[in-house]
């Protein structure tokens, strides 16, 4: 099961997806905008930042956002940095394999055909969609244009 970080993660990589490449915008932004507790959000962006995923800027003008392109950055590579490996069980896992304690023959071990099946339908999925996609998918892009519109609007009322 994907924990609640791993889906926070993908809701803040998204997020940032479906902005134009050249926005920065705070974690307070992201949390409000994805509905996300910021001091867990702010411990997510600081994991995906330590594995290039994201990009941040301090200061007053700063703030985060992709740290690749967002059709470069794939599902997977979101849960992999937060979650690790995909494999259900370590003997099925090709980044962070481990035999098992309790096997008597690997290779003929059921148990693992079938945990090995279903990481590779996992990654065919995750390592598949990327995360100009997933903002795609929602319009993201679309609605952060009208959000800066309405905003700029306002700005100019005052």
């Amino acid at each position: 099961m994907l924990t609640k970080k791993a889906k926070y993660a993908l809701k803040a990589t998204s997020y940032l997806a479906g902005l134009p490449p050249d926005v920065l915008v705070s974690g307070k932004e992201i949390a409000e905008m994805q509905n996300i507790p910021k001091k867990f959000l702010d411990a997510i962006l600081i994991e995906l930042k330590n594995h290039g995923l994201i990009y941040s800027k301090k200061g007053l003008n700063g703030g985060y956002s992709l740290g690749r392109k967002a059709n470069s950055i794939v599902v997977g590579d979101v849960i992999r940095v937060i979650d690790g490996p995909l494999a259900p069980i370590a003997c099925a896992s090709k980044t962070r394999y481990r035999p098992c304690d309790d096997c008597v023959d690997e290779a003929s071990c059921r148990v693992k055909k079938v945990m090995q099946e279903a990481q590779q339908a996992l990654s065919s999925v995750f390592d598949a969609i990327t995360l100009e996609e997933m903002a795609v998918r929602v319009g993201q892009k679309s609605l952060h244009k009208n959000i800066k519109k309405e905003s700029a609007k306002s700005n100019l009322k005052r």
